[in-house]
């Protein structure tokens, strides 16, 4: 008997999900031999009816699962020189293992530390405030997002989201991610995931490099031939003949785009967006989007846009229970992410709150005036918290009607490495702080409490996306050096652990494709 599909189940909340199996069990006249759950997700448009929605899939059958497996390089077809994979977030990472798929057998190297010696260099840069540029937040293992909320919904609809997930379950992430409407893995579960994924590719003949930088590259004929790199620990450089060099590095690698830039790599400036993070009582985000009903539900979260003004301003990486955390990799400067473990059991919610910038905001038509707008934020944010690597903060209340705080409220702040009150004026232009203060009204009509008098707004939030595209062909290649890759987010191409993830694997598939001929 074929599979038999079920949309729109709903559940009441505290009732058990035994009873879809046993729904599916009466549709069939007996017990389903193959049953599961394909989609979860809560409707809570009558907070008088929460309740939860399933599609379930069953049979009479026992349904087997197989994969056809991917075609592989085999022969005289294997790449004499290394293939290069630069970066370790989940564009390197899915890359690497495709590339582990197809026969080849990567390099991977990482500037920052492994996740064990990265967490303890973000805690001692929270007690200590002495920051490592190279090991923090946005690098080491598992990139930027390993530090965030381990988000995996996306706005892109590629066929290779599924394989993601499934990637990320047979490495130890929590398996309902893949019914969930919105799936996430947790900082926590993120560290022993990506872990796995580097001793995976170790076992598989692969190598893994941490405190190795990509310092340079050579060419010949329009051709990659060399990268060089350097090992940060022992002060060594090394030449490196490459096949392919997969360049995954991230948002954040400004002097890696610099060293690309010098070297005739074509980019372009990119649209992003910057702004504060807002931290609620996570209590108040509950009781606002579910009502009484919140203590028996998931963590709430939410998701805002406003048009109210010239500047579109919306809400990102909404992190429920979660944490601000300090996240910058350059000194004299402030930058925020937000985070939250599996559980979201933390006090506050926090969200960024971000206006949109276009190339009129920039100075020039630079491809890295981007970079450079980032970065005045970030030195600004540093001033204004005080010098000291304190993130400056103000309640809502007081940014709105234009003064200083002085105490706080009910919300207290969660960022780790310290703050101090500040007027968030001096840290943006003019038009951005009125396009959040025009947004923060706005957005309050949608969810109540939002623009609360206490609600706290960290600076600054400036790493949303790249300020780049990296321009490549039809191949994936640069359109100015065959046998690089730009990848990923920070070569402009993705927006997120998912849609990054899955560009790592198309990338690989594209490296494997050019080797076939």
């Amino acid at each position: 008997m074929s599979i038999r599909t079920l949309s729109d189940v709903k559940l009441a909340v505290g009732k058990d999900e035994k009873e879809l199996f046993m729904l599916a069990q009466k549709k069939l006249g007996r017990k389903p031999q193959y049953f599961e759950i394909k989609k979860k997700s809560l409707d809570a448009r009558d907070k008088n009816n929460i309740r939860f929605v399933y599609t379930i899939a069953f049979s009479a059958e026992p349904q087997r699962k197989e994969q056809t497996p991917l075609e592989r390089l085999s022969g005289n077809q294997i790449p004499q020189n290394a293939v290069l994979v630069v970066g370790s977030g989940p564009a390197g990472l899915f890359c690497a293992l495709r590339l582990l798929n197809r026969g080849i057998t990567p390099i991977v190297i990482e500037r920052g530390a492994n996740v064990e010696e990265r967490e303890k260099k973000i805690s001692a840069f929270c007690e200590t405030k002495s920051l490592d540029t190279e090991t923090n937040v946005q690098f080491g293992e598992g990139g930027a997002g390993t530090f965030s909320d381990g988000k995996l919904n996306t706005q892109t609809h590629s066929p290779l989201n599924r394989a993601v997930l499934e990637t990320f379950v047979r490495f130890g992430a929590p398996e309902e991610i893949l019914w969930l409407n919105k799936p996430h893995i947790g900082s926590d579960n993120l560290k022993t995931v990506v872990r796995n994924m580097r001793e995976y590719i170790i076992q598989c003949g692969g190598q893994v490099r941490f405190h190795t930088r990509l310092e340079d590259i050579k060419m010949s004929n329009g051709q990659l031939t060399e990268a060089r790199l350097k090992d940060l620990a022992q002060g060594r450089e090394e030449t490196l003949a490459v096949s392919a060099l997969v360049l995954a590095v991230g948002h954040s690698a400004r002097d890696t785009f610099e060293m690309l830039l010098a070297r005739g790599v074509q980019m372009r400036q990119k649209e992003f967006a910057v702004g504060v993070r807002i931290e609620h009582l996570q209590s108040d985000i509950g009781f606002a989007q579910y009502g009484k009903a919140y203590t028996a539900l998931p963590a709430a979260d939410y998701k805002l846009v406003s048009h109210a003004s010239e500047r579109s301003v919306f809400t990102f990486c909404m992190c429920p229970g979660g944490y601000v955390m300090p996240a910058t990799s350059e000194e004299n400067a402030v930058v925020t992410n937000g985070m939250s473990n599996f559980a979201r059991n933390g006090i506050n919610a926090n969200a960024a709150l971000i206006a949109q910038v276009t190339r009129a905001d920039f100075a020039n038509e630079h491809p890295l005036a981007g970079v450079e707008f980032q970065r005045r934020l970030e030195q600004n944010a540093f001033v204004a918290g005080g010098r000291t690597y304190a993130a400056p903060v103000q309640l809502v209340g007081d940014f709105l009607a234009g003064r200083e705080s002085k105490c706080f409220g009910e919300v207290l702040p969660t960022y780790g490495a310290g703050t101090a009150f500040a007027d968030l004026r001096t840290v943006f232009p003019q038009g951005v702080t009125s396009a959040l203060q025009t947004a923060l009204r706005d957005m309050n009509g949608r969810l109540k409490g939002f623009a609360k008098a206490d609600a706290l707004l960290t600076g600054v939030e400036s790493r949303t996306s790249s300020p780049l595209r990296m321009e490549r062909d039809e191949t994936l290649q640069s359109v100015s050096v065959a046998g690089l890759y730009p990848c990923g987010e920070g070569a402009g191409y993705a927006g997120g652990i998912t849609s990054s993830a899955a560009d790592g694997i198309r990338v690989a598939d594209a490296v494997y494709a050019r080797f076939l001929q």
